[in-house]
Formats: C-alpha cells, sequence, structure tokens
C-alpha cells in the first residue's frame, strides 16, 4: 500500500460460494497467502500490493457473471510462477486485439481473473 494519503485504491470484492475453498486456492494457488481478515462470510487476502475481498453467496450465478482485471509490469513473472505451479484453468499469455498481453484464470466457483500489461518490446 502507497504512504500517499490521497491515493485511491480499487479494491474488488468478490463473490464466494465457499469461503474455505477459495481461501485455500487463492493462497495455495494463487499466492495470496496474506490473510488481512477472515470471518465465515467475508475474506480479504493479500499478495505484495493486490489485495482481493470475497463475501459469502449462495447465488450460483453471481460468480459466473464477475471478473476483476489486475495490470501491471509483474504480469509475466506471475503466468511463468502459475504454470510451474499447475493452476487449473490458466490461459496462455497473448496480445490481444485490444493491445494488452493478457492471460485469465477462473476460480473454482467461477470469477474470471483477468491480467494484463502492456506489451513488452
Amino acid at each position: 500500500m502507497s504512504g500517499d494519503p490521497d491515493r485511491i485504491e480499487v479494491l474488488p470484492v468478490l463473490p464466494s460460494l465457499d469461503i474455505a475453498e477459495t481461501l485455500a486456492f487463492y493462497r495455495d494457488q494463487l499466492g495470496f497467502a496474506k490473510i488481512v481478515h477472515q470471518t465465515p462470510d467475508y475474506l480479504i487476502l493479500r499478495r505484495g500490493e493486490m489485495e482481493l475481498h470475497f463475501w459469502l453467496t449462495d447465488d450460483r450465478s453471481l460468480p459466473e457473471k464477475t471478473s476483476v482485471y489486475l495490470r501491471g509490469g509483474g504480469i509475466a513473472a506471475l503466468h511463468a510462477e502459475y504454470r510451474t505451479k499447475g493452476v487449473s484453468r490458466l490461459s496462455d499469455m497473448e496480445v490481444r486485439p485490444w493491445n494488452m498481453e493478457e492471460f485469465y484464470i477462473h476460480d473454482p466457483h467461477g470469477n474470471l481473473l483477468r491480467f494484463g500489461r502492456i506489451p513488452q518490446p
């Protein structure tokens, strides 16, 4: 987190069908190892400067319609790490028609995580 008191952060709040399963996937597969807050119906996880929030729902359609975009220079290293770990539902990293180099992951409940960066020369 930045020390700038005027900085505005955008923190996605994603639906979870099972908080324990969400924690296990994001911690063990995606490296969001710091638990900032956990209750039976809410979870906050961090990995470096990235922070994700999750709220418990029993509506299966919600995560299937939800996504978050994570953008930055370290995306290639994340993709390589996730490929090495064998993260399921990991797409290839490629330059998309809108000129962003991206890869995608669906979490166990259906939330789409889109990772991108400006293409490197």
